[in-house]
């Protein structure tokens, strides 16, 4: 891959066609047709105050504590108490009407009364009408409070998400995680919004409803209840037991559907490159399908469990309308106190049927609760410390003293490393793969904590002092550099927001990455797509050089920085190493001699320590590993040249 050639040249990108593209890269721009309908929208687009939000690297007291429902609902008591209250008048005005319905046939039906029947149909216009305001506020209300309730729970996982250690992501998939932020606080956006609101309007009216139906006949409600009771609570165990295995399943498989898309879209190269496509497919299929499995289960056990409580429903309003209209020949009951009896027990039995329906809800958010809970309740490996100071300007010495370390415990990948690293020096680490480099690095970056030993900046331990303080006067280039999707300046002043264009195009010229941005339309504020993909490998490697160039750090970590670049580029990345590392501590992991011979001091990593330790004549004349990786070296630029 070629840094900034021509399009059509041995270097150019597979973009480099016309316009934008001749700089590799593909229209990333808005349409000039829709320019001026975006510009309508943006200036109709509202004010936005500045968001007060504060991450802290520690974990507030709060979001320490095991993320329930109670808790979670609680800090916002005082609006679910005004909720309730909304909940308490809808009620209510709902139910008033079997009774107004009972005054009317027996005062005034009965009675022949027109003036009670007026009354009555007045009052029970007024009901409604107060039954709609209630329903309609609660409904607004309820919905902001949700809306806000999401907003705090996404930012709190988000935050976390920040808080936790790279092992994490190492071990959890990508698509697994997205669950967490999608359908899992979705599932909890329908508890909220509809379920808790509607549970407590359907229980709040079983509650009034049972009273009335005791004061109106208690010898009917008594009847109610032995018969209709036993075997709803019967059922409704059964439900309860067979939904919550359900929706475990159900969780678990949608985020096996999500992880495997996730692959399935990052590797989209690798599929078509090896002709993955249709067995991808299949195997999606069968992903997919267990999904639509475990969703059947909870169908059916939703279809049994439903259509049973109808049943019990219609034979227990059989029964009070047979022993009802008895005692209503009998003369112990009057005819409107069977009406409104009968109209109650119908409204007894829908807010069960919606009570079935809104357990389903709220199964698929305990659901996500459970999973969030662990998610939330997952400690990061490398903790920042409470009582952490402030880590100085450095100058930039690196030590690891008797450092040992592995991914697990029971792999060892370093053992017992004693290293210093003077103040301004670059130090290269060569050495077969996997044999360490790449973790020495990264816990001189203090990505992960050493198992044993202490890894010191300046004399300061890396436990003792905050991650801000630390990361922000170190750099880190990794192999593969990651680019975000924005414009060039966002990338290229990641680590410094604040930095004016002419300082982010003078990082761009240190690296010799100039030419391609002034060939681009909009310059650096010329759009990269989702992880740099419009740019060549080459290019991408030159903006994270551009990117560590403009950040400045005193300690820099060059993580096989120059492996994407073909030679004419690695030329130009030397020159602007040059400059880079000047006064700067630099850490140099490299699989390329030319680069390593560069170094004031290099180490050869091997079996889990150093195993050669000099500058690059020093190992050369001692006639170790380092002297034959050389003499390879050599014999294949020789041929090479030849």
């Amino acid at each position: 891959m070629g840094y900034g050639a021509p399009a059509g040249s041995p270097f150019s990108g597979p973009g480099a066609v016309a316009t934008s593209a001749a700089a590799g890269l593909p229209f990333a721009g808005i349409p000039p047709e829709l320019a001026r309908k975006v510009e309508g929208l943006l200036a109709t687009e509202p004010d936005h105050p500045d968001d007060d939000i504060t991450f802290t690297q520690i974990p507030t007291a709060r979001d320490r504590k095991p993320f329930t429902l109670r808790a979670f609902v609680a800090q916002h008591r005082a609006k679910m108490l005004l909720a309730f209250g909304l909940i308490v008048l809808e009620t209510l005005a709902q139910q008033a009407g079997p009774l107004l319905t009972k005054i009317g046939i027996d005062r005034g039906i009965g009675q022949k009364d027109m003036t009670v029947l007026v009354v009555v149909a007045a009052v029970y216009l007024g009901t409604i009408l107060v039954n709609i305001g209630a329903s309609r506020g609660r409904v607004s209300f309820t919905g902001r409070l949700g809306e806000q309730l999401m907003f705090e729970l996404r930012l709190r996982v988000f935050s976390h998400f920040q808080r936790l250690s790279l092992d994490f992501f190492t071990d959890e998939k990508a698509g697994r995680l997205m669950t967490r932020m999608t359908s899992d606080i979705d599932a909890l956006t329908s508890l909220f919004q509809d379920g808790l609101v509607n549970l407590g309007v359907q229980a709040l009216t079983l509650v009034v409803i049972g009273i009335v139906l005791f004061v109106m006949s208690p010898t009917l409600a008594l009847i109610t209840i032995l018969i209709v009771v036993p075997v709803m609570f019967a059922l409704t165990l059964w439900f309860r037991s067979a939904s919550d295995k359900g929706y475990r399943v159900v969780r678990d498989r949608i985020a096996e559907v999500l992880a495997d898309l996730q692959e399935s879209l990052s590797g989209i190269r690798i599929i078509t490159a090896h002709n993955r496509r249709a067995h991808n497919v299949i195997h999606h299929d069968n992903v997919v399908g267990s999904h639509l499995d475990a969703n059947l289960h909870t169908s059916r056990v939703g279809a049994i469990y439903g259509p049973a409580t109808e049943a019990v429903g219609v034979l227990g309003q059989a029964a009070i309308l047979l022993i009802g209209g008895k005692m209503v020949l009998d003369d112990t009951l009057s005819l409107g106190e069977l009406t409104a009896f009968v109209l109650y027990l119908t409204a007894f039995f829908a807010p069960i049927q919606q009570l079935v329906q809104l357990y389903n809800t709220y199964q698929q958010g305990q659901s996500a609760v459970t999973k969030l809970r662990d998610l939330l309740g997952t400690v990061p490996s490398v903790a920042e410390a409470p009582d952490a100071i402030e880590l100085p300007p450095i100058a930039g010495a690196v030590d690891l003293d008797d450092v040992s370390f592995g991914y697990t415990p029971a792999t060892v990948v370093l053992r017992d490393i004693d290293l210093h690293i003077d103040a301004g020096e670059t130090f290269a680490l060569v050495g077969p793969t996997g044999a360490g480099k790449s973790t020495i690095a990264k816990l001189v970056t203090r990505f992960y904590d050493p198992l044993a030993g202490t890894v010191r900046i300046d004399g300061h331990d890396l436990r003792d002092v905050t991650f801000h303080s630390l990361r922000s006067q170190l750099g880190v280039v990794p192999q593969e550099p990651f680019l975000f999707a924005g414009t060039i300046r966002d990338n290229v002043a990641f680590a410094r927001p604040t930095a004016t264009d002419d300082e982010v195009l003078e990082a761009c010229r240190a690296v010799g990455i100039d030419d391609l941005v002034e060939r681009l339309p909009d310059g650096i504020d010329s759009v990269v797509h989702e992880r740099g993909s419009s740019l060549s490998s080459g290019e991408r490697q030159l903006l994270a050089l551009a990117r560590a160039f403009l950040a400045r750090p005193r300690v820099l970590v060059l993580d096989e920085a120059t492996s994407n670049l073909d030679l004419r580029s690695e030329a130009k990345i030397e020159r602007a190493l040059d400059l880079l590392l000047e006064g700067r501590t630099a850490i140099v992991i490299a699989h390329r001699l030319a680069t390593a011979m560069r170094a004031d001091r290099i180490a050869v990593v091997d079996v889990g320590g150093i195993v050669e330790l000099g500058t690059h004549d020093e190992l050369v004349a001692l006639g170790g590993q380092y002297a034959e990786m050389y003499a390879t070296w050599v014999s294949h630029t020789s041929g090479a040249s030849a």
